[in-house]
């Protein structure tokens, strides 16, 4: 009853700054003739089940009185990912393919769908300057939801601030603002100069381990990584490589991954040959010290001096090895 009642009011929170309009919503799914669909709210990079409906004969219908605009998932199995949708105050039409990831779904009828697929075109072809998208569509949910998604862990605190200032203030008490808003002050206290805050977290041997404990000896990489994120795997050959170069000169690692499973964190470990401190709520993005840091794309490092003091963040590639060189020949 109490994680029921506390589910109610994060899904309350997030949806209570936006005005209530019915959502009509017409469709088929490619290949089922039956079965259920939902109906999901999206709330900080997860879904949130608000409505289900019956498919029959390979169509579906939804009418609710839900905020809008804005984003939501439908899916027929609660437990896979969903198809990721902006709805507006008019009537859609969806035509529903699970299949390859969606790839083959069809939205019509929805303005903000239309725009967000124009947005991702020109993101796959790397056309997208946020600050210009903003100035061209500031009243679009788009706009706030990609600043909040896509761009901001790449910003600084004063240019997260300035892009918010382009939106309309229509958008200004949505839930993607109001956490840029939070998400500012936490860039704030983990920024370059600032000391590194401390956590307690689990080994895999269910061990507490206390980040400040590992610190005084030499540098520290905090590294936010999982296995299933395909990125982090590339880059661990180079933190491996590093680890390998300067851990007999006081360099340390303490990795904190954002996996669910704790067979797939234990074998990636394993098989990247990762022989340094792993630490793991496994709470996936609700990780603690990743909200902790901001942290909001994986792969992400901040690199700690002995007096516990952030010096530098989001080492890549060789810039790992060159910093470490750089520092430790100065000692």
């Amino acid at each position: 009853m109490k994680k029921f009642l506390l589910l109610f009011i994060i899904i309350a929170s997030a949806i209570s700054c936006s005005e209530k309009s019915n959502l009509l919503v017409t469709g088929t799914v490619e290949g089922v003739p039956s079965g259920k669909i939902y109906l999901q709210k999206f709330v900080d990079k997860k879904f949130f089940v608000i409505d289900s409906t019956e498919i029959k004969g390979g169509e579906f219908k939804f009418s609710a009185n839900v905020p809008l605009p804005e984003i939501y998932g439908l899916t027929l199995d609660t437990a896979r990912s969903s198809f990721f949708v902006f709805f507006d105050a008019s009537p859609v039409n969806v035509k529903l393919d699970t299949a390859k990831r969606y790839r083959n779904s069809e939205v019509a009828g929805s303005a903000s769908q239309d725009l967000y697929l124009e947005y991702q075109e020109q993101d796959r072809q790397g056309d997208v300057k946020i600050e210009e998208f903003i100035r061209q569509h500031p009243a679009s949910l788009v706009s706030a939801y990609a600043l909040y998604r896509f761009f901001a862990y790449k910003l600084t605190p004063d240019e997260i601030r300035s892009n918010i200032a382009l939106l309309d203030t229509s958008l200004l008490n949505t839930q993607y603002v109001k956490t840029l808003h939070e998400y500012i002050i936490i860039l704030e206290n983990v920024s370059i100069g600032k000391p590194a805050p401390d956590f307690t977290l689990n080994t895999p041997e269910e061990i507490p381990v206390k980040l400040s404990d590992k610190l005084g000896k030499g540098y520290v990489l905090l590294d936010f990584w999982a296995s299933w994120c395909g990125p982090c795997r590339y880059e661990n050959p180079y933190v491996v490589k590093a680890f390998n170069k300067y851990k007999d000169k006081g360099f340390d690692i303490v990795g904190v991954s954002l996996d669910r499973d704790r067979d797939d964190w234990l074998k990636a470990i394993a098989k990247d040959s990762l022989t340094w401190t792993h630490l793991s709520d496994l709470q996936f993005w609700k990780s603690a010290p990743a909200a902790l840091y901001g942290v909001r794309a994986i792969p992400s490092n901040f690199l700690i001096d002995k007096g516990g003091i952030i010096v530098a963040k989001n080492l890549r590639g060789k810039d790992l090895d060159k910093f470490l060189d750089e520092k430790i020949s100065l000692q």
